[in-house]
């Protein structure tokens, strides 16, 4: 699971990379390709990363590897918000095309992360992976909707202030600051709600539960952390 994470984290380096070089005289479609590659990979990894939530010790093992993947997503993927909350900023702020250009990168790669990871786990590679195909919806929301609702909410708001107010400290401490936030948050309602506040990526996580009950979950997943963006703002 390790190799697996490494491996799509440099692969999607390399792409950011040339995309980087090759693309600088068109800057809407470098803009769509740097932010869906980045979400790929916060989307691919995290599905990784939910496999290995029973790893022993518990938690301390999933813990440690959401901060140590958090900080390696936070250095590899600068530039890129990886979050639809995020992109909310640039509609606010009069960039509405820059803004819904990043939203719609950040869905489509959350669906490929989906359909990659499954493609992965079909193989068996992994002991973990071999009865990843057959759960359905993993039912991530432990407790009532109006709890889980305000919870989404709350991280989302502790989370996007927080990003907001670090902004001017060095990039090379910024980047633990977040991650040491994430990890936080991720111990105190992960066994709730999951602790995402990212609508991309529970929806990339969670695919099945928004098919089955669609209202339930983008109230809990895309209503609330957007709603925390706002409040925010």
């Amino acid at each position: 699971s390790l190799l697996l994470m490494s491996g799509i984290a440099l692969a999607v380096g390399l792409g950011r990379g040339w995309t980087r070089r090759r693309l600088r005289s068109r800057p809407r479609l470098r803009s769509f390709l740097l932010e869906s590659l980045g979400t790929f990979q916060v989307c691919a990894c995290t599905s990784e990363l939910c496999l290995l939530g029973a790893v022993e010790p518990q938690p301390h093992t999933a813990l440690s590897l959401t901060y140590g993947f958090t900080v390696l997503h936070g250095l590899s993927l600068a530039g890129s918000t990886c979050n639809p909350c995020g992109s909310l900023r640039a509609l606010r702020t009069g960039g509405t095309v820059a803004g819904a250009v990043g939203i719609i990168a950040q869905f489509v790669a959350a669906g490929l992360a989906r359909f990659f990871m499954r493609l992965v786990w079909s193989l068996g590679m992994a002991e973990a992976h071999l009865g990843a195909l057959s759960q359905g919806c993993g039912r991530p929301i432990q407790t009532t909707e109006v709890q889980a609702f305000c919870i989404e909410l709350l991280f989302s708001v502790v989370f996007q202030l927080t990003v907001l107010r670090v902004e001017t400290v060095n990039p090379k401490y910024r980047v633990h600051l977040v991650a040491l936030l994430i990890t936080m948050l991720a111990y105190a309602g992960g066994n709730l709600t999951g602790a995402i506040f990212n609508p991309a990526l529970a929806f990339s996580l969670h695919a099945n539960c928004f098919y089955e009950n669609f209202f339930h979950y983008s109230l809990v997943y895309w209503i609330a952390p957007s709603l925390g963006k706002f409040l925010m703002l």
